[in-house]
């Protein structure tokens, strides 16, 4: 018998520090963390669509993954650059871990 914590998905993050911060208020969000999303994170949402970093989709995903939560607006506020990384840290999540394994070894 396997015991369910040998199973249990393990929490992947990663923190993208941003080229342009965003500002919310008095608050300046310098870096975001990026939790690795579960299937739920992902409902209503094409998995190609987060594949190819389609902004409609990033503006869905990236509020139910991110810390500080981010807001649509803040999304669509965000400089391309900053988007792009945040989007091919999502791509990256949704990669197989054997081929995440071989990115992170060719690092």
């Amino acid at each position: 018998m396997t015991n369910i914590t040998d199973t249990a998905p393990k929490t992947e993050s990663v923190t993208v520090v941003l080229d342009e911060p965003l500002i919310r208020g008095k608050t300046k969000i310098t870096e975001i963390t990026l939790r690795r999303p579960l299937s739920g994170a992902l409902r209503g949402v094409s998995l190609m669509a987060l594949m190819n970093m389609d902004v409609t989709a990033l503006q869905t995903v990236l509020p139910r993954i991110s810390e500080p939560t981010l807001t649509g607006h803040d999304v669509g506020a965000m400089d391309p650059a900053d988007l792009t990384k945040c989007g091919m840290e999502v791509s990256f999540f949704l990669a197989p871990k054997a081929d995440r394994a071989l990115v992170s070894q060719s690092k």
